[in-house]
Parts: structure tokens; C-alpha cells; sequence
């Protein structure tokens, strides 16, 4: 039978508090995005188990509920008539979402995951080639292999490794500047100020002394004449100036000299600034966390990391994890390596490892439809589909996970379990401890097994879910609900006997750029395959086409997602981009409409990557089947670069 979306849209409605909870509602392609007045108020519960939900997850202070392209738009409607709500774009709930958050100190946290997820790319890529450049420099070392160094080969590889670091302050400049609304280039030359080859490098400071000082208040104040190498607060303070005084300066400079008096008097007072004031004293408190972190690591038998280990999926929860990419790094540029990442990978771990018993457990044909996937992401490092769609919900496993993490992170510690770099943890950060790879295994075992043992043993699921879903689905229920044309074909296929079910056919790749598992996908809801299963493209040149012959069913009016049936029946939704409904359509130019049909190879959609990009968003595009569940086995085939036309997807 159909969905009732006007019963849909007034579960909801009840579950979060009625209408006068509601600070503002808007909708993507494919969920509800809300932002409430009082959390406390909703009722987790029947937010759960609302008809025609397939999950929900809060984050950026928003509540999304996800329910498929087609069908959030009827929601949508009717709980906007239902709660006679103002409807508003998706930058107003954005906004509204920003504006809820009246605590200082998470603000600075969301401010500082604004700065370094934008740059977590480059430091990833840096971090991987550390750690192999490492683990070869100690095979070498231990007669494993005969390294050669004195070729171009392994030079300019060496060099590609320690670049972001090396550079480090410029990257931050530029994004710091950007979050904080100043000029990035701006930014930028902050960020080479403080690295200058002018200043003594800050790497020999240990070695060789300070070389130089200079007086600012003789007698009284001096500075030293170093450059702020592995620093990374400064930079960060320094940005927050520049914006705050070149504001400014735009509102009173006349506009025939806003083009050099505004650049050069906000430079040059925040070098002075900076280099005065700033630098020398978040140094010192940067210093002191940083030795405070390395206090709680050392105690003895591991009990620092144990603590530190079973809190860290807490703060996940409270967005406080975004600070830890400065940790990271501060640890690299003072020891060489970080001891703080493997315990961040001890506690994903754990938390897949706890939602992978759910999975297994649970009798719940929509709790396990999410925990698996979850788990299955958490594993590669992103753990937000599996703490916040499982575990949180259910407490116990999120419980469980904190202790194999805590476990975990204990045992790493005892080991002295270090990484080369930063940005991956779980599965693959293993790639960045290749000197100690067995103390991984093992700290991942520990982890992993425990978890999963204690959420096992712990969880079990509520009568109510349990009696729902125990009932199998009616076999006239249509695979989805995507669109009305969906829906008008799918009550075809009932009337002729199914003669239009999905056949067994290849997607081909609709981008140019790398193919990837879609649970690697950075959002939760593509990453939960929640949407369905399929694979995700990193494109490198932004055009768009079509994966098969078929027809548009779906089109938003932001761009940033395309669906269409295929003529053998599969139902597929391209979603550009993380969050990029928020560009409200800029980068988007479709060729095509919606109940037209295309062939195979058709171009769809040019897209400008690089105002992606600038906008500090990931353009990855998630190529998802929505009846999924339409097929016995979907294959992606990923992991390699991939051209338009190239096999994606395999149905059957």
C-alpha cells in the first residue's frame, strides 16, 4: 500500500514537540532537515519508528529524518500544511541551526572543524606517504630491503610526503581565513609570515638554541626570532583578527582605496599582532596542553589512554572531536610522530565493533538494514551512521563501544603504538603505523572483539521494533517511493504481474575521477546505505552522464541531485556533493528535464567543481539504487579511477 504522508508528516510533527517546536524546516532530496527550538522535547523513540522513516541522525544542529527522493517532498508539504509552518531555504535552516548554538565553547569547536576539514584531504595524503616513506626507511634499516636513495624517484616522493606539514601554516591560513569571513588570501600570507625563511626554523630551536631575539620594550619585552613551524593555534587567532579588522576597514574605507588600504593595514597590523602578542603566548598554551595530553598518555599501564580512549566517542557526540586534528598535529611536529590517533582508532573501532553485534542480534529488519552498513563504516573510520544511527539509540552498544575503545587505546599505549601521520584511522589507518603493524592488529582485536562482545551480550531489542518488524512486508508493497512516477509504475507492476520488475543490467559511471565504496562516502545517510547500496565517484572534471538508458524522474531545484529509471527497471539517485544543497544551485547547469529520456552516455549536467571546492564541500557523488532491495546482489566496482562509460555498478 502507498505511504500516507500526511500521517508520515504528522508523526513527526508529534514526535518532536508539535509546530511550536520548530524553529525552522526545510528539505533536501533526500531527508527533512529541522531545527527545533528545545531538544528535549522530542521523542526519540517515535522518531524512530515514524511510517515511512529510514533513519534519522542529528547533526549541525540539525534533526534530519531521512526518507528517499520523491517522498520527502510529499512530507515535506503536508507537514508544512499540518503545522502551518513557514517554509525556508535550506541556507535559513542552516543559519537557524548556527544561531541555536549559544555555547561559546562549541561554537569555537564548530568554528575549528570549519578550518581543518576542508584541509584534512591534503594532510591525509601527506600523513599516508609519512608513513610508507617511514616503514620503508625501517626496513632498510633492518636489512628487510636495500633502500636507494640517491635517485629522483624516491627524492621527489620524500618531498610530496612532508610538503602540507612542511607548509602547514599556509593551508591553515587560507581556510581559517574563509571561516572566519576574511579575505583566504589574505589569510594565506598571514600563514608564510609565520614560517618565513626570515625567522629561525622552529624545528632547530632544540637543537641549536634561539639564535635571535629582538627587543620590543627594551629592558622589559623581548621576543624570540622563531617561526612557528607545527604551531597551529596562532594561525588561527591571527585569522580571527584579520577578519575582525578587515570588516571593518571594508565599512569606512572609501571604495576608490578599499582595494590596497584595506589589504595592507590588515596585514600588517595582525603581523604585528601576532608576532607581538599571539604568537608568543598560545606557543606557551599550546605547549602546556600538549604536554598536558602527553602527561595523561604516559601513566602507567596504559590508564591515561584508557580514559581518554572510552571519552572519545562521547565527544564525537558533542562535535568536540573536530579540536583533535590540532593534537595530531602538534604531537607530529614536537615528537615526530602522533600517540593520539591510535587511540581515536581504537575508539571508532569500538564503536563498529558494538554496532556489528546489533547487527548480528537484532530481529529487526530496519535496525539491521542500518547497523550493518554503519558498522561496516565505522570500520573504515567514520563512525557517525553507527553512534548516532545504533549505538546512541540504543545506549548499551554505545556503552559497549567506549569500553573497547578505552581497552583498546589502553593497550595501544602499553605497546607505544605511534603514527606517521594524521586523517584515517580504523581499517586503513594501519597505513600509517607500518613500523608497528602487529601492535595495530593487535590494538584493533582488542577493540573490535570486546565491543562487540559486551554490546552482544547487552543489547537486545524493544518489544515494540520487535513485534513491528517481525511482520513480513505484504508482497504487493512497492520497492520504493521515489517519485510519483515510481509509484504509478510500481502499482503497474502489481497489476501486470510483475512483468516490469528490475532486470539485471551495469551502471556505467556517470563522472571521471575515482570510484569508491559508498560507505566511505562523509554523510551519514549515503554512508548507512540507508538510501540503498551503490557506489560514489571523487570526480575529476565536472560533467555528469547518464549511467543507462532511461527516463528523469527526479531533478532538484538546488541541481545537486539527479534520479532517474532505467529502462530495465533500476531506480538511481546521483547526489553531487556533500551538503551542496546549500549552494542553492550555483554550481549546478542540467541539460535535461525531468520526465525526459535519455541514453546511456548522455550528458546531464555540468558542474563547477572548483566553486564546490571553494565553497569548502566535497564533491563526491553517490550513485545510489534506491530499490536496491529490488535485486539479489549489487556489486560495485570501486577502488580504481574510473572514466564515463566504465562499468560502476553491477545488478542482478
Amino acid at each position: 500500500m502507498a505511504l500516507d504522508y500526511k500521517q508520515a508528516a504528522q508523526e513527526v510533527l508529534d514526535a518532536i514537540g508539535g509546530p511550536g517546536n520548530v524553529v525552522s524546516a526545510a528539505h533536501c532530496a533526500t531527508r527533512l532537515r529541522l531545527v527545533l527550538a528545545d531538544d528535549s522535547k522530542v521523542d526519540q523513540a517515535a522518531v524512530d519508528n515514524a511510517t515511512g522513516a529510514k533513519g534519522n541522525f542529528k547533526a549541525s544542529g540539525q534533526l534530519q529524518v531521512i526518507y528517499g527522493t520523491g517522498t520527502v517532498n510529499k512530507v515535506y508539504d503536508e507537514f508544512i500544511a499540518l503545522g502551518n509552518i513557514t517554509a525556508a531555504t535550506k541556507a535559513e535552516v542552516k543559519e537557524a541551526a548556527a544561531q541555536q548554538q549559544t555555547n561559546p565553547f562549541m561554537r569555537a569547536i564548530k568554528l575549528l572543524g570549519d578550518v581543518f576539514v576542508p584541509i584534512i584531504p591534503a594532510i591525509v595524503a601527506s600523513g599516508l606517504l609519512l608513513g610508507i616513506m617511514s616503514a620503508l626507511s625501517f626496513m632498510d634499516a633492518n636489512g628487510f630491503i636495500t633502500l636507494a636513495t640517491d635517485n629522483a624517484w624516491y627524492q621527489i616522493l620524500n618531498l610530496v610526503s612532508n610538503t602540507a606539514f612542511t607548509f602547514l601554516q599556509i593551508l591553515i591560513g587560507f581556510s581559517a581565513a574563509k571561516a572566519f569571513g576574511a579575505n583566504p588570501y589574505l589569510g594565506a600570507v598571514i600563514g608564510m609570515l609565520l614560517i618565513n625563511p626570515g625567522l629561525q626554523n622552529a624545528n632547530t630551536v632544540a637543537t641549536e638554541g634561539v639564535q635571535q631575539t629582538y627587543a620590543v620594550i627594551p629592558g622589559l619585552y623581548s621576543i624570540d626570532w622563531t617561526g612557528y613551524q607545527g604551531h597551529v593555534i596562532p594561525i588561527v587567532i591571527a585569522c580571527g583578527i584579520l577578519a575582525f579588522i578587515e570588516k571593518r576597514l571594508h565599512k569606512v574605507v572609501p571604495e576608490a582605496f578599499d582595494l590596497f588600504v584595506t589589504p595592507l593595514v590588515s596585514v600588517a597590523v595582525t603581523a604585528y599582532v601576532t608576532m607581538l602578542a599571539v604568537g608568543p603566548v598560545f606557543v606557551w598554551a599550546e605547549n602546556a596542553i600538549l604536554g598536558g595530553i602527553q602527561f595523561l598518555l604516559t601513566l602507567p599501564l596504559g590508564l591515561g589512554s584508557l580514559i581518554m580512549g572510552a571519552l572519545y566517542a562521547p565527544t564525537v557526540v558533542t562535535g568536540i572531536h573536530q579540536m583533535y586534528t590540532t593534537i595530531d598535529l602538534g604531537q607530529i611536529a614536537t615528537y615526530g610522530v602522533t600517540y593520539w590517533l591510535p587511540l581515536a582508532s581504537a575508539a571508532n573501532i569500538g564503536q563498529a565493533g558494538a554496532a556489528l553485534a546489533v547487527a548480528l542480534k537484532t530481529k529487526d529488519v530496519k535496525v539491521r538494514s542500518l547497523a550493518l552498513p554503519s558498522s561496516l563504516s565505522a570500520f573504515m573510520g567514520i563512525t557517525e551512521p553507527a553512534i548516532f544511527g545504533v549505538n546512541l539509540r540504543f545506549f548499551k552498544p554505545f556503552v559497549a563501544g567506549c569500553i573497547g575503545g578505552g581497552l583498546g587505546a589502553m593497550v595501544a599505549s602499553v605497546m607505544g603504538l605511534a603514527a606517521a601521520g594524521t586523517g584515517v584511522t580504523g581499517i586503513f589507518g594501519i597505513l600509517l603505523c607500518l613500523n608497528q603493524p602487529v601492535q595495530y592488529v593487535i590494538m584493533f582485536a582488542v577493540a573490535g572483539i570486546v565491543a562487540f562482545a559486551i554490546s552482544y551480550a547487552l543489547y537486545k531489542d524493544p518489544e515494540t521494533a520487535g513485534e513491528k518488524n517481525a511482520q513480513p512486508a505484504p508482497a504487493s508493497t512497492p520497492v520504493s517511493t521515489a517519485s510519483p512516477e515510481l509509484a504509478a509504475a510500481s502499482a503497474a507492476t502489481e497489476a501486470n504481474g510483475a512483468e516490469k520488475a528490475a532486470k539485471p543490467e551495469v551502471l556505467l559511471a556517470p563522472l571521471a575521477g575515482t570510484a569508491i565504496k559508498m560507505t566511505e562516502v562523509p554523510d551519514p545517510v549515503f554512508a548507512s546505505e540507508a538510501m540503498g547500496t551503490g557506489a560514489a565517484v571523487r570526480p575529476t572534471v565536472g560533467k555528469l552522464y547518464a549511467p543507462a538508458a532511461g527516463t528523469v524522474t527526479v531533478l532538484t531545484e538546488t541541481g545537486h541531485a539527479l534520479g532517474m529509471t532505467t529502462n530495465a527497471g533500476a531506480e538511481v539517485l546521483m547526489h553531487i556533493g556533500v551538503d551542496t544543497v546549500t549552494l542553492e544551485g550555483k554550481p549546478f547547469t542540467a541539460h535535461v528535464a525531468v520526465g525526459e529520456h535519455v541514453e546511456a552516455g548522455q550528458l546531464l549536467m555540468d558542474i563547477d567543481l572548483d566553486a564546490i571546492r571553494a565553497a569548502g564541500l566535497d564533491p563526491v557523488t553517490a550513485v545510489i539504487v534506491t530499490n536496491s532491495d529490488a535485486y539479489t546482489k549489487v556489486t560495485p566496482h570501486v577502488d580504481d579511477a574510473v572514466r564515463p562509460g566504465d562499468p560502476l555498478v553491477e545488478l542482478a
